[in-house]
């Protein structure tokens, strides 16, 4: 295998999440400019991950069919587009400017489906030993999508105004594509069974119906829905518990964003390979639940004194930040230890002729519990701050707790099983 194929696919999803991170920050500023309600900039986070819902399952099932080549070429080329749509309404004003960066994320959001062909394209070239290490690449790209774009969206405001963060994205968007089409070959031949062609209820329906894939599909979908609750309230609870402006809150999220991404992504490139091999996919998938689980728990009873910046606090609240650093470091390795080997047995449980379709499914759900997280989690902190932190501590550890009982006391079944699928 040619290292450019593993670093287009690396690229591909990295991208999709430099253009997510990139739009965050950027959102409170529509509410401002445009005229946006609470609700419509919610509507405007939620097209992407909706859209990603709809349609992770078809990209999946298409690439079961016509190839994973080129289901990504279009959905990278796509990708360039929606960005420079993301563009044109940043330049525009009121309600118009809405309407068309709402088209865009949702166009956006078809073309990051590709996640899950990204997915069973590292399923077709590595072995089952090697697949939960080589699905790290995809959560690293997750963690480093999420300090870049970010970053990114400030810088290329500062230095192009309100049209710079699109262009920016589109760009490397459209660079992408041709690294990929130049450098990323085939990975599926005509040597795999055809899948039989299902409607998309049908095939949802099969995932969720076959125990232990439909079981690894609602994990999933939990251990998003926790994530989501503590990415879009984060900012929140540090505001309150530290009494500090937007400005200073809004500041030291980002930074511990950045934190988290930093350590999940070292995770997720190094230690991860090693540690399948020692402990195996099971006993990660249920470590890693309970220690995000038992990680949320404290979050909203860490506080400190108002200070008027976010320099002077860091300062002046050494002891509660270095806590807050410390629970969010266990946060991030649970999160990020979460992914990888759940989609390698994912994958190892699934028969190669329907990697696409399956993982299509996986991907939904995840893109699902994006949808419905942050609305939830919204409504439990304005009701009190600790409601959504202790709820999703319990679901973790709970999740964790039966799928040691599920997948660890029988794991050399479960692996046996993955052998003969893969």
């Amino acid at each position: 295998m040619k290292r450019p194929t593993l670093l287009v696919i690396f690229l591909t999803v990295f991208v999709d999440l430099i253009g997510f991170g990139l739009v965050l920050p950027l959102l409170p500023n529509y509410s401002k400019e445009f005229g946006a309600t609470g609700f419509e900039v919610g509507g405007i986070m939620a097209a992407y991950s909706l859209m990603q819902f709809l349609f992770a399952p078809v990209w999946g099932a298409w690439s079961d069919r016509i190839g994973r080549r080129p289901v990504i070429l279009v959905s990278l080329a796509g990708a360039a587009v929606s960005y420079g749509i993301f563009a044109i309404g940043s330049a525009m004003t009121g309600r118009v400017a809405l309407l068309v960066i709402l088209l865009s994320r949702a166009f956006a959001g078809i073309c990051g489906a590709n996640i899950t062909v990204a997915q069973a394209y590292i399923a077709d070239i590595t072995t089952p030993e090697e697949r939960s290490k080589k699905m790290g690449l995809i959560g690293m790209a997750f963690g480093l999508g999420f300090i870049v774009g970010p970053a990114l969206a400030v810088a290329a405001s500062k230095l192009f105004g309100p049209t710079g963060p699109g262009w920016v994205a589109s760009s490397i968007c459209g660079l992408n594509f041709l690294v990929a089409l130049v450098n990323l070959p085939e990975s599926w031949t005509q040597g795999h069974a055809m899948a039989a062609r299902r409607a998309r209820l049908a095939q949802v329906k099969e995932t969720l119906a076959t125990p232990r894939v439909g079981f690894l599909v609602v994990l999933f979908f939990l251990a998003t829905f926790g994530f989501t609750c503590f990415e879009s309230t984060l900012g929140l609870l540090i505001q309150q518990n530290f009494q500090i402006d937007h400005k200073a809150s809004a500041e030291a999220n980002a930074v511990l964003f950045c934190y988290c991404g930093i350590i999940g992504a070292f995770v997720q490139a190094g230690p991860i390979g090693r540690m399948v091999k020692r402990f195996r996919e099971p006993k990660l998938i249920a470590g890693s639940l309970i220690i995000f689980g038992l990680s949320m728990a404290p979050l909203p009873y860490i506080k400190g004194e108002a200070h008027l910046s976010w320099s002077a606090l860091v300062r002046a609240e050494g002891l509660p930040w270095l806590a807050l650093l410390f629970v969010a470091a266990w946060l991030a390795i649970g999160s990020g230890l979460t992914r990888p080997p759940l989609f390698g047995l994912l994958s190892m449980l699934t028969a190669p002729s329907e990697q696409g379709a399956v993982l299509g499914v996986a991907q939904s759900a995840g893109s699902l519990a994006r949808v419905i997280g942050p609305p939830l989690a919204g409504w439990m902190f304005d009701r009190h701050p600790s409601w959504p932190y202790l709820a999703v501590s319990v679901i973790a550890v709970g999740s964790g707790l039966i799928a040691w009982n599920a997948l660890v006391r029988d794991q050399s079944a479960v692996l046996a099983e993955a052998k003969v699928k893969a």
